[in-house]
């Protein structure tokens, strides 16, 4: 696999998109809690009021998750570089003359999947040195409490990447998977928001309480996972909003990331070339 990983190496440590794509990604984590950390220290806490309030996103009590929530939106970039990384094996026939020199179809596809557990990796790398530098910036004393949140940004973060190895797979062309990629992620969000505004409405008018529907599809159930930290304003919509059942959320983000692993690869070990 060191091997196989090397080869990956040589192809794309010249690739503009990836020089590109890495440097966004990585300024953006920084950059991105730092505009969090900034408007509540400067703005938020100098609202009149605000003293009444005992509330830091970024309190060593509450930065592993701020942190994790907050970069969970720049995921996408990532997972879109694999997509055009792997795609552009498709365009460029680069996939066939590798198998035609020796590889097997399980090793390329395997070298592709470690890539995507590799960027989840250094994705969830930075969100640890992010959350260290913002708690320690807090004043607040060092605690791992919520650190269970990083795993849920890992766990998110791969899921986005092997979401996007399975729309390379099944799609090949660069520009429609990357069309069809966000087509998806849009149509399954609009659907999680209108399914979200069903369960509020059964808890309310039927006293069914089958938590946060919308959390239940493929691409949001990790999402679903990381929530802002508790706060006052969160915990007076509680009484109104669905249970957060966290073990259910968690149980199908890992059936969906097992499906998508599987499905992946055997799509690319059974296709034509």
């Amino acid at each position: 696999m060191i091997n196989l990983l090397k080869i990956e190496w040589l192809k794309i440590k010249n690739y503009t998109a990836f020089i590109v794509m890495t440097l966004f990604f990585i300024v953006g984590v920084f950059a991105l809690n730092y505009i969090v950390f900034t408007v509540n220290k400067n703005i938020v806490n100098n609202v009149p009021g605000a003293g009444l309030v005992s509330f830091s996103p970024y309190d060593f009590a509450n930065t592993w998750q701020s942190t994790s929530y907050a970069t969970g939106f720049i995921l996408l970039l990532p997972a879109l570089l694999l997509l055009m990384l792997f795609t552009n094996e498709y365009t460029f026939k680069t996939h066939r003359q590798n198998i035609i020199d020796g590889l097997s179809r399980q090793q390329f596809i395997s070298v592709k999947i470690m890539m995507a557990l590799i960027f989840a990796m250094a994705a969830t790398l930075l969100v640890i040195i992010s959350a260290l530098i913002f708690g320690f910036g807090s004043g607040t004393a060092f605690s791992l409490n919520g650190f269970i949140f990083v795993g849920y940004f890992f766990l998110k973060a791969l899921s986005y990447n092997l979401i996007a190895i399975l729309f390379s797979v099944l799609v090949k062309r660069t520009g429609f998977a990357i069309g069809i990629f966000f087509i998806y992620l849009g149509s399954e969000n609009i659907v999680s928001q209108l399914l979200n505004v069903l369960s509020v409405k059964l808890k309310r008018e039927n006293g069914t309480d089958l938590g946060n529907i919308g959390d239940y599809l493929p691409m949001n159930a990790a999402d679903g996972l990381l929530e802002f930290p508790d706060n006052p304003i969160k915990s007076m919509s509680k009484a109104i909003m669905p249970t957060d059942y966290t073990w259910l959320v968690f149980a199908l983000a890992m059936a969906y990331l097992i499906r998508f692993y599987i499905w992946s690869r055997r799509k690319f070990i059974n296709a034509d070339l």
